[in-house]
């Protein structure tokens, strides 16, 4: 359901203002499955949405629970044949945070990334994206949704126009209403993007995937970073921070014998110079894909990456804290059903 374009046909056909309001809480707070389930709406009304404004242009063609119950993730059909993945992530203080895809596929080509395997298929529509959330708050059904994640499937910030709108109908009071520091948008260093959310006057949270402190690594990591070097990056994130005084976290993969040294540790400690820089440490996810001949596990010896051992993992935590930065450990939800980090890979599995 296109909530724009709905808006103009009701103003189009002479509809009374208060009609757009009822079709937000219907469809928003009410969680209808269907017009019919708007009763305040007149009937001829409600017969002519379900015909001009299908509420559903995707469908959940399969939901996986973890073996602990704390996520859920769905894989859903597009109306056009493509797939995408969406993870619910329950935490232990009762937060519900729903992990959104923005993007069929992924045009980056991270070594480390299930998704980027499959390559960009398209853009996701802002109405895909909110779909996303307002399945997961029928799924709900007792509790609510408390934050989003851009950190599914696909590059937010090439994508950029519909994940702002998105963001804007989610945080609309007369909708869905989520508090505008609930959402977080994650990138991989596009540059341009940083720069123009860095304007956008919202006070979203801004998540950079980084993974590695030296240029050399990083673009074997992640082929972006041959087109905005770290240098380039942080430059960006600085100016910012300095547009909105918000902090930035530097999200950090730890992979065996790739990033995960001493010497890598002292790398980023030196990068992370900023009070306002954050670093979220998160645990390698097996994506169970094939490397390339070129791809930094080849040249290392091996078929795949591997998580980094608990005990390094521990020690450049430790490492990081000592030399003054601000790190946590992130915790990891849905391994067991491929819905962890890297993990997305946009495809039924019978």
């Amino acid at each position: 359901m296109d909530i724009i374009k709905l808006e103009k046909y009701l103003s189009e056909k002479g509809e009374k203002s208060y009609r757009l309001k009822q079709i937000k809480k219907a469809v928003f707070c009410d969680l209808i499955s269907d017009w019919e389930g708007a009763t305040a709406l007149p009937k001829e009304l409600r017969g002519i949405l379900e015909k001009e404004f299908p509420l559903f242009g995707m469908f959940a063609e399969k939901v996986l629970e973890s073996k602990n119950g704390d996520s859920v993730k769905a894989v859903f059909r597009l109306g056009d044949g493509n797939f995408i993945e969406t993870v619910l992530m329950k935490h232990l203080q009762g937060r519900n945070t729903v992990c959104l895809s923005s993007q069929a596929g992924c045009a980056m080509k991270c070594g480390f990334c299930a998704t980027g395997k499959q390559g960009l298929k398209r853009n996701l529509t802002a109405e895909e994206i909110v779909d996303q959330v307002l399945f997961f708050a029928r799924y709900l059904s007792t509790s609510d949704v408390d934050n989003i994640v851009f950190m599914g499937m696909g590059e937010p910030f090439l994508n950029y126009d519909n994940v702002l709108s998105s963001i804007r109908i989610l945080n609309d009071k007369d909708g869905f209403n989520l508090g505008i520091r609930h959402i977080s948008i994650s990138t991989c260093g596009i540059i341009p993007g940083i720069e123009k959310f860095a304007g956008e006057n919202l006070q979203c949270n801004l998540a950079i995937s980084l993974h590695s402190a030296d240029d050399e690594t990083r673009s074997k990591l992640m082929p972006i970073n041959k087109t905005y070097p770290l240098a380039d990056l942080m430059k960006a994130v600085d100016e910012y921070i300095k547009k909105t005084n918000r902090k930035v976290m530097f999200e950090y993969l730890l992979i065996d014998g790739v990033n995960d040294s001493k010497e890598d540790a002292l790398k980023l400690a030196k990068l992370m110079k900023n009070s306002l820089y954050h670093v979220n440490l998160i645990k390698y996810h097996d994506t169970g894909l094939a490397r390339n001949a070129s791809n930094l596990a080849c040249e290392a010896g091996r078929a795949d990456f591997k998580p980094s051992p608990q005990t390094k993992r521990t020690q450049f935590f430790d490492m990081l804290k000592k030399l003054g930065v601000s790190v946590t450990f992130r915790v990891s939800f849905g391994e067991d059903i491929s819905a962890a980090c890297g993990q997305l890979a946009g495809k039924v599995v019978r």
